[in-house]
């Protein structure tokens, strides 16, 4: 009984955040906290075993890892508040010399540039239709379409490179094959988060020019497309090259391996405001703005990894997280088919949840016995991005569609919209199974993981090390009177 608590939990979770619109976070503590009273109750579990719990929320927010957050959150803020992104919009017009397909691909070349800063996709929808929507729409682009393009663009921060979402699977990948590898006994190099970044590079740049090409076709296709030629000053000139070659040069050095990710985002916030204070864009009104939304998105993310770490705790306790492993193993069709169930079970969840949720909350407990049957990591992780990207622009749920049509001031019946993008996520599942078939695209330098030649280990071996690993966190110290 104790193990289906759990999992009552975790359908609890997804149906509060369905049904009641509050905050993850929120859903996932009150969750956790009536689980765990229940099982206390029930006698199922002890109370001293949550002694853990701040050991673990104080490990966590101590990790290197965790100081690009507010960095990052700091970078995406400024370039909202600041004129840079409709800057960088007016420049990408500019260069198209006023050609109908000048507005798809500055729309999606924004996206690609401004995604890895602002880190939600939901932020990223609400920044693009802000600075890209008046544009399409001068330019006459159909509502449907508008909606479909943006929708794509917002998506673009998931998997280009470095951005947070990158960063923060790259850490949990990082744990999850940890554990995967204790369980199995393999010897192998334990994934990173530079890893990620490699694997995700090329899979990126397919999609990426997938949509530039869609986009292209479809304007030189659709009839009475406007041809405004946009001019720009040379000041607005000299703003959009240096803030591009600036991000560009970051994203660059993160994703090589010249700097870390924390390093970035420090020179990318501080880059920011000196190019916003010396353009005179970053005035005392927009400085404290910036700085408002900084903190806001960077309190919810770390009250949703809080949260979470409460919630997983809770789950493992309950020995939940076994009985998963143990469903999932006897998943026919070896690797691949383990892998297809847990990408089922991701691309399901992105319907109700952010890439942020369902990385502090599912991957930890799905990851594990996935990675126990898969050897390379990279791989496994860039399709998971590629499922996650695909999830939020499906119809009618789909995250990002939903968030860029509420933010979206055109209107368009959901068939038009979904026909608009359907290219695109043919394009994002050819994708998808170009790299379930050929995992070498993950490895683009043509190095992967090496793993020590030794004899796999059986089914019941790894069955029963999944079920010695990851003992009660604490012992539950005696609090009664001294015996003697």
């Amino acid at each position: 009984m104790t193990p289906i608590l759990g999992l009552l939990m975790l359908l609890g979770v997804a149906l509060g955040a369905v049904a009641t619109g509050l905050p993850v976070w929120g859903i996932l503590i009150g969750v956790a906290n009536l689980g765990a009273a229940l099982a206390m109750l029930t006698g199922a579990i002890e109370p001293g075993i949550f002694f853990a719990l701040p050991n673990r929320v104080v490990g966590l927010l101590e990790s290197d890892l965790l100081q690009a957050l507010p960095l990052f959150a700091a970078m995406g803020a400024l370039l909202n508040r600041l004129p840079l992104a409709d800057t960088l919009f007016r420049a990408g017009l500019g260069v198209s010399g006023g050609r109908p397909t000048g507005a798809p691909a500055a729309a999606l070349m924004l996206g690609a540039v401004l995604g890895p800063m602002n880190g939600s996709v939901s932020a990223n929808a609400i920044a693009l239709t802000r600075s890209v929507e008046p544009g399409l729409t001068q330019r006459h682009v159909r509502p449907a379409d508008r909606i479909a393009l943006i929708a794509v663009a917002s998506t673009l921060g998931v998997l280009v490179p470095p951005s947070l979402v990158l960063i923060l699977l790259g850490d949990a990948m990082m744990a999850a094959h940890t554990i995967a590898l204790n369980s199995t006994g393999r010897i192998a190099r334990i994934v990173n988060t530079q890893d990620v970044f490699r694997g995700a590079m090329l899979p990126a740049a397919l999609f990426l020019g997938a949509c530039l090409v869609i986009a292209t076709v479809r304007s030189l296709r659709t009839r009475g497309t406007s041809t405004l030629r946009e001019r720009l000053s040379l000041r607005d000139w000299i703003t959009a090259g240096a803030t591009l070659c600036f991000i560009a040069t970051l994203l660059a050095g993160v994703a090589s391996g010249a700097f870390y990710a924390v390093e970035a985002a420090a020179m990318g916030a501080v880059g920011l405001c000196l190019a916003g204070w010396l353009g005179g864009g970053l005035d005392g009104a927009r400085l404290r703005g910036a700085l408002d939304d900084t903190i806001a998105m960077t309190g919810a993310l770390l009250a949703l990894l809080i949260a979470a770490t409460t919630f997983t705790l809770v789950f493992r306790i309950l020995g939940s997280d076994k009985l998963i492993a143990s469903w999932m193993s006897a998943a026919p069709g070896g690797t691949l088919g383990i892998v297809l169930l847990g990408l089922g079970i991701i691309a399901l969840a992105a319907f109700v949840l952010d890439a942020f949720e369902i990385i502090f909350v599912l991957i930890p407990i799905i990851m594990p016995p996935m990675l126990m049957r898969a050897d390379d990591a990279v791989w496994v992780a860039v399709l998971t991005l590629l499922v996650l990207q695909t999830s939020f622009l499906l119809p009618p749920l789909g995250y990002a569609l939903m968030m860029t049509r509420s933010a979206a001031s055109a209107r368009a019946p959901l068939g038009a919209i979904a026909k608009s993008l359907a290219p695109f996520l043919i394009a994002q599942m050819l994708i998808v199974v170009a790299v379930l078939t050929w995992p070498a695209l993950t490895h683009p330098g043509g190095s992967s993981q090496a793993v020590a030649t030794q004899p796999t280990a059986s089914e019941a071996d790894i069955q029963q090390r999944f079920q010695q690993m990851m003992p009660p966190p604490l012992e539950v110290p005696d609090l009664g009177p001294p015996k003697l």
